[in-house]
């Protein structure tokens, strides 16, 4: 029998493997933490297009650093051809490397990415992976103390403290813009504390908590804190603005976690913050958002192949304690998109057809760009994040014979029958999106309440004005291509038809020449590839007479192609609108207007 573990790290070669590795995780997350610190430049200068930029740079670094860590295993070590023993050895060596490290946890996932793209395994069936974390992140600030601690305390003492503990909380982050009026900030941001604390019967004797860096997206700046009273834990976040003339104003303030889970929601992109430590700064945030899986977070700041691995490692652990079947999901099933799911799961797999019918005209290549599209695009809370898998095995016997009947018929391409080392049989998917579960639209719009229906129709029409306005054109806008998700906000998930609305020309519908125009059943008009006529979507959007009510009396413009053009010329013209990602309810000129009057 084979020892998994040699007697003797006796291999240079294994040794020097493992350098080298490391080396190519240090440069990976070095890369990441500067894409942080620039965030903070580009967000004291307003400068929201290189934020935009460093999004969507940042999501590439990581597959640039483990292409260029294999290719320099490949050529100085032939690492394709190391026996099994070293490669044991190179794994072994690198749990050694690791011990000082603040970012253990992802070094490993470094690891596990370069491994199987040298070995092309499967990473569900890879020996030299790591399956499970082998260095513990729970105490490692304490155990190795980083540059600086990850959050400060601050101590207001009683409630006449606590303008200078937040005054001081504020200013620690030495962001060079003023601003506009900070003892009105200041006045108004204690106020709501401390009505906040009175409302849970909190004593005067708390500590403020506080991560050391900001959190930023799009043109906003958050201080992430939280409140610690006894056993009692409340989170404190104040999201930083500029007003016309560059100056800061604490536009809003964040006091419980529903408020919070908004703008940590899947709908959103990523954070970009610096972290020297990123498992104390996700402890952190669990203590705000204690229902939110770890992946979740990790994915949230940026660290979204980690966040990945433990998503898998929490899905595997799912199939092993549960015993319902994958089933297709309800909804109206698309041309594109196979999807399935798993009723005691609350996410939905999708698979790209093997073939589209008519109308469609894509490919699996042209699909696959618009989901990496979506990716690297500021998705404003209104498009769903999908994880994307290449090879994963699924129980065989856990599938329905309907759904295993259509996936073999309509994706075979994708799929391949194995036997796994204790004889069940699997069926492997090649490759596949993973995507939050949501409540399909057109089925929350034929079941919901009336106050349900109206606030469907209302949250449809401002995700469509809040995609255009991130340049974003849906293409297909049929209900059905969108879901509410747990908190009843509307958000977009069908992406084969996307385009970038800069690219789209506007149109009106032409005048018909005569009757026989009028009578035809095709239009009269050319129609080039990315034109849009907003007129038309009356037909498939207004079937309905209470829905029709309902968007003409909250959504009438969206059938005006003026209001689309000037949603265009803005875009053009390189305006970058204010995303509020919170509800407009927290901002503190909503709160206190004859303040901001």
């Amino acid at each position: 029998m084979n020892n998994p573990f040699p007697k003797l790290l006796s291999s240079q070669v294994a040794f020097d493997m493992a350098q080298t590795l490391l080396m190519g995780f240090q440069r990976h997350y070095s890369i990441f933490r500067e894409a942080g610190k620039s965030a903070k430049e580009s967000f004291e200068k307003q400068d929201w297009h290189n934020i935009r930029q460093l999004l969507r740079d940042r999501i590439t670094f990581y597959d640039q650093r483990v292409i260029e860590t294999a290719e320099a295993l490949e050529e100085e070590f032939d690492a394709h051809a190391i026996s099994d023993e070293i490669w044991q050895q190179v794994k072994l060596h690198y749990i050694g490397l690791l011990s000082n490290l603040h970012q253990p946890e992802l070094a490993e996932t470094f690891f596990n990415s370069v491994t199987t793209r040298i070995l092309a395994s499967r990473y569900f069936n890879n020996k030299f992976i790591f399956i499970r974390p082998t260095i513990s992140t729970e105490y490692l600030e304490n155990d190795e103390a980083p540059s600086k601690p990850s959050y400060r305390a601050y101590y207001p003492g009683d409630i006449s403290g606590l303008r200078a503990v937040t005054r001081n909380l504020l200013t620690s982050f030495e962001l060079q813009n003023p601003f506009e009026n900070l003892e009105r900030d200041l006045t108004l941001t204690t106020e709501l504390i401390e009505n906040s604390l009175a409302d849970t019967n909190s004593s005067t004797d708390f500590q403020i908590h506080a991560l050391s860096t900001l959190f930023f997206r799009n043109k906003t700046a958050y201080i992430m804190g939280r409140i610690i009273n006894g056993e009692k834990i409340f989170p404190l976040v104040i999201a930083l603005m500029h007003n016309p003339k560059g100056q800061l104003v604490i536009d809003g303030v964040l006091l419980t976690e529903v408020h919070l889970r908004l703008i940590f929601s899947f709908t959103h992109s990523y954070f970009l913050v610096d972290m020297e430590v990123p498992s104390a700064y996700v402890t952190f945030m669990r203590s705000l958002l204690p229902h939110k899986p770890r992946a979740e977070i990790y994915n949230m700041v940026g660290l979204q192949k980690h966040g990945k691995n433990l998503f898998y490692r929490d899905f595997q652990h799912h199939l092993m304690h549960s015993t319902d079947r994958f089933r297709i999901a309800p909804g109206i099933r698309g041309l594109v998109m196979l999807v399935f799911d798993l009723p005691s799961y609350p996410y939905v797999f999708k698979l790209i057809k093997d073939y589209f019918p008519p109308p469609k005209e894509t490919s699996r290549e042209q699909i696959m760009a618009k989901y990496q599209l979506v990716k690297q695009h500021d998705r404003v809370g209104r498009m769903a994040d999908s994880l994307e898998f290449s090879n994963v095995a699924f129980p065989l016997e856990r599938f329905t014979p309907e759904l295993l009947s259509e996936i073999q018929e309509q994706c075979s391409s994708l799929l391949e029958l194995s036997i796994n080392p204790t004889g069940e049989k699997e069926l492997i998917i090649k490759h596949l999106y993973i995507e939050r579960r949501m409540t399909p639209l057109n089925i929350r719009l034929q079941e919901g309440s009336p106050s349900e229906v109206e606030d469907g129709v209302i949250q449809y029409g401002e995700a469509i004005k809040n995609l255009i306005a991130a340049n974003i054109f849906p293409g297909d806008l049929l209900y059905k291509n969108f879901g509410v998700t747990r908190y009843g906000r509307v958000a977009f998930y069908d992406y084969d038809e996307i385009e970038y609305l800069t690219d789209c020309e506007v149109r009106h519908v032409p005048a018909p020449r005569n009757e026989d125009d009028e009578m035809a059943s095709e239009p009269w008009y050319r129609i080039g590839p990315k034109d849009i006529f907003p007129e038309t979507y009356k037909t498939f959007l207004l079937g309905n007479d209470r829905i029709k009510q309902l968007l003409l009396k909250h959504h009438a413009d969206l059938f005006d192609p003026a209001m689309w053009q000037s949603y265009k010329d803005r875009l053009l013209s390189g305006e970058i609108p204010d995303f509020i990602e919170y509800d407009h309810s927290l901002r503190l000129k909503n709160i206190f207007p004859q303040k901001f009057s």
